[in-house]
C-alpha cells in the first residue's frame, strides 16, 4: 500500500516530537495519552462521530487481534 506524502510528513514530525519527549524522560504512558487526547481533539474538530467510532473500532480490533503488542520478550519500559 502506497502511503502518502503527507501522511509520512505527518508521520515524521510526530516521530520526532517523541523522540524529543523520550530524551526529556517522560513517561511513554503520558507521552501516548497526550498524542491520542491530541488525535481525539483533531478528529472531534474535523470528523463526524460515526467515523471516528469507525477509526476507533479499527484501533481496537487491531489490538485484540495482536498486532499492537510486544514481540515475546519485549520489555514494555523501552
Amino acid at each position: 500500500m502506497q502511503i502518502p506524502a503527507e501522511l509520512r510528513q505527518c508521520g515524521a514530525v510526530i516521530d520526532k516530537a517523541i523522540g524529543y519527549l523520550i530524551e526529556k524522560d517522560m513517561p511513554p504512558e503520558m507521552i501516548a495519552s497526550a498524542l491520542l487526547g491530541g488525535s481525539l481533539g483533531i478528529l472531534a474538530r474535523t470528523t463526524d462521530a460515526p467515523t471516528m467510532v469507525r477509526m476507533l473500532q479499527t484501533a481496537i480490533d487491531s489490538v485484540h487481534a495482536g498486532e499492537l503488542t510486544l514481540p515475546d520478550g519485549a520489555d514494555s519500559q523501552d
